[in-house]
């Protein structure tokens, strides 16, 4: 093995001007796959974790039902065991109680329907993002009971100022209708625009009393470390939660958005395997042009008895070099640009910040140096190499000696 392995060294380098062209082809096929899809990644992480982080939240605790049909009959008591557990688990950062409802928001002459939060301050430092979005005034502050902060394209639909005071309307638990005065505080811009023109947020105490809620809440929002604990946390869940309670994670909260996501995954999978596979033509096309030029060598070998099985691992070994050396040249280069590009982001404005920001998404790209990038296109650029060498093997194994010899 050791001679068949000098030999096919020595061999690479008979035509240096080739085989350089198509380790260049493998390194920069590598190099460019591991950088898209470490970008494709690193991007995907840090808006989920921005989408998440900001209210919805890594986990919510429902009613079983109440994802498809939102109502305020869907709501529901924390037990202590519930709420034991969430502050006992040291992956639950924190947690936040909400109550949502619907209701009619009214100032001197302009109304609008508007998406009613009912929140713990306190809870939601911990459990959310939200009070660093704050554009004008400030948050809500716990025991204010007649403030609320609302969405920034609400404040200006209804031409609103700071101290101002809106009557809002909303149809409570029971089915009675009731209103109550709040003094607008402050306002909140998401980046979603749907979100920012319907939202409006006041206290716990004083969404229970406008809805009639008397202790009941909506969801229960967990944030969790890391994005990677999800399901962990989903499994010890079950027993505190009991029959009456569902625990569901970002994805089946935010369908919307999880598949927006893998929609992007997908296109971007298509666009790694499209250049995997241009990389396998062309090292086929260097096998067989290696091979096809040494049949007469071949031929003369073949005569003097070595063994069909020998000429064909000695090929195989000769592209494995030059695949190998694509390999870690692409995976250096690769690695080194996605270190880049997580220290120094790449940041979008204009006509490409607007975009982003419709979809949902941070208007940046970041990359991420995630071992399972390098390791699956790696052995997806070795996979496919091994497949392209079957055609100019083939031609190996059925070469006669005698044929070899006269081919010219």
């Amino acid at each position: 093995m050791s001679l068949l392995l000098k030999l096919g060294w020595r061999n690479i380098w008979r035509n240096k001007r080739r085989s350089i062209i198509t380790i260049l082809a493998v390194t920069f096929a590598v190099m460019l796959s591991i950088a898209m899809r470490g970008i494709q990644l690193g991007t995907y992480d840090v808006n989920i974790r921005h989408v998440v982080e900001l209210f919805a939240g890594y986990i919510q605790i429902q009613v079983p039902g109440y994802q498809k049909n939102p109502t305020l009959q869907k709501s529901f008591s924390p037990t202590d065991r519930l709420l034991a557990f969430m502050r006992s688990d040291s992956r639950i950062v924190g947690s936040a109680p909400r109550i949502v409802g619907d209701g009619l928001v009214s100032l001197r002459d302009k109304s609008q329907g508007a998406l009613l939060f009912g929140v713990s301050p306190n809870d939601e430092r911990l459990a959310s993002k939200l009070m660093g979005r704050v554009v004008h005034g400030r948050f809500l502050l716990e025991g204010q009971d007649t403030e609320v902060v609302v969405g920034d394209k609400l404040f200006e639909n209804l031409s609103a100022s700071i101290g101002e005071q809106i009557v809002v309307l909303a149809q409570g638990y029971d089915g009675s209708l009731g209103n109550l005065k709040f003094t607008i505080v402050g306002t909140v811009k998401t980046g979603m625009p749907e979100f920012d023109q319907s939202s409006v947020f006041m206290t716990l105490p004083a969404a229970q009393e406008l809805l009639v809620m008397d202790g009941k809440v909506s969801v229960l929002t967990l944030r969790l470390r890391d994005l990677s604990e999800i399901d962990p946390v989903k499994e010890s869940l079950r027993e505190p939660l009991g029959e009456g309670l569902v625990a569901l994670s970002w994805k089946e909260v935010l369908p919307d958005f999880d598949q927006s996501i893998q929609l992007d995954n997908v296109s971007g999978m298509l666009t790694l395997a499209i250049l995997i596979i241009v990389v396998a033509f062309g090292i086929t096309n260097t096998v067989l042009m290696s091979v096809t030029e040494r049949f007469r060598e071949f031929g003369i070998i073949l005569s003097v008895g070595m063994q069909p099985k020998k000429l064909v691992v000695l090929v195989f070994l000769e592209t494995m070099i030059i695949v190998l050396i694509g390999l870690i040249l692409g995976n250096v280069l690769a690695a080194g640009i996605n270190l880049y590009i997580m220290n120094n982001p790449i940041v979008f404005s204009g006509d490409f910040e607007q975009m982003y920001a419709e979809y949902g998404f941070l208007p940046r790209l970041e990359s991420t140096l995630r071992l399972s990038s390098f390791l699956n296109i790696s052995l997806s650029v070795l996979g496919i190499s091994v497949i392209a060498m079957f055609y100019p093997i083939a031609k190996v194994i059925r070469l006669e000696p005698l044929k070899g010899i006269r081919h010219t």
